[in-house]
């Protein structure tokens, strides 16, 4: 209803002619601008910001310029409800967002009564667009796919070894941890650890001699890059040569900062990097031109915005419902490639791949 009471007074002020009407369409991105992820945050900000710049400089959507707003969640559910209860008020018609998963999607409750388009950049639990409503997409993988790869890989390359496998406890490193282990014992192996952590300390050297007294060879973490470093990190100081494997929530250089040489060797999952991809040479060289290294989930913000502006632009309106049905039709050419959606919403591209972490860097690993 809020968002019914924005428009109608945006078309009042409109009838009278009004200078409190703006002819721009207002988007946001939203995710954890501040806190331990704000790394993440940083990404989407950037890509948004991007992504906005560059499709005005062409002449906006349907003739009108983009106006971008920010919603920082933290990762914080009741945050992330609250960030879109302020979107609804504001009458922002498309938001790309929001990063975590446990944010993505009590906020898509939101946006699905309110009739707001919402597309995930990076938020890969499947209850997001299986338990979804017809207005929510994401551009990113699922965990049920990337722990598949990640299942497999483990079987195949570890099955003779001691595996464990951890999460955080959250909607995104439980359900890639759990979706993992299902396809670890799918493949006949049994961990020999499952074990959950709290996300936020500092000092996870029980949980590190615990596996180290356990004999284990490789540990799985469905989490974060923090913690993910912390671990590997003091794995190392007490002479423990574990192998960490993880997901794409370790997309971040702030994990290599956190670790340094000791993250070297250290495995993830990952879609294919956009960096890489011809078609994102000109918009990759603007974001280095100005100091800034466009990795993670920051080309997948951008990607999100070019999809929903190009089926506004086919659909020839911004109401939620039509463009919805531009983008269940039709492909479109973004930084990502060229993507589709699924009835679900889901993206219609290639999945995981894998990387490895050196020198500072990930990069893909070699076969």
């Amino acid at each position: 209803m809020k968002r019914l009471f924005a428009v109608c007074l945006t078309a009042a002020a409109a009838m009278l002619g009004t200078s409190t009407v703006s002819a721009e369409i207002l988007i946001s991105t939203a995710g954890p601008m501040t806190g331990q992820y704000a790394s993440f945050g940083e990404q989407m900000k950037r890509g948004a910001e991007m992504a906005v710049r560059d499709i005005n400089a062409k002449g906006g959507v349907l003739g009108q310029k983009l106006e971008l707003t920010i919603g920082d969640d933290a990762c914080d559910p009741k945050q992330a409800v609250a960030v879109a209860n302020k979107f609804v008020s504001q009458g922002v018609q498309f938001v790309a967002g929001h990063f975590c998963s446990g944010s993505s999607i009590p906020a898509s409750k939101v946006y699905s009564e309110e009739n707001v388009l919402q597309i995930s950049p990076a938020s890969t639990n499947p209850k997001l667009t299986d338990e979804g409503d017809a207005n929510v997409f994401r551009v990113c993988g699922r965990d049920d796919q990337q722990g598949i790869v990640a299942g497999e890989f483990l079987a195949t390359k570890y099955g003779s070894k001691k595996i464990a496998i951890l999460h955080d406890k959250t909607a995104y490193g439980k359900g890639l941890a759990d979706e993992t282990k299902k396809a670890l014992n799918g493949a006949g192996i049994s961990e020999a650890m499952y074990e959950a952590y709290t996300a936020g300390e500092k000092d996870y050297s029980a949980l590190v001699s615990k596996m180290k007294q356990a004999g284990v060879d490789v540990f799985y973490l469905g989490g974060y890059h923090t913690e993910a470093g912390l671990m590997i990190r003091q794995a190392r100081e007490q002479s423990y040569n574990v192998q960490l494997v993880s997901g794409d929530a370790l997309v971040t250089d702030e994990f290599w900062k956190i670790t340094g040489n000791s993250g070297a060797g250290t495995l993830m999952t990952f879609s294919p990097d956009p960096r890489k991809n011809p078609n994102a040479a000109p918009v990759v060289k603007k974001f280095r031109d100005t100091g800034y290294e466009p990795e993670g989930y920051t080309l997948y913000t951008y990607g999100a915005i070019q999809a929903w502006a190009q089926a506004a632009e086919r659909a020839g309106t911004t109401n939620t419902q039509r463009v919805i049905r531009a983008l269940r039709a039709g492909q479109f050419d973004t930084v990502l490639g060229k993507i589709g959606f699924d009835n679900k919403g889901d993206v219609t591209a290639p999945g995981y791949v894998w990387y490895e972490w050196k020198g500072g860097t990930y990069d893909y690993v070699s076969n």
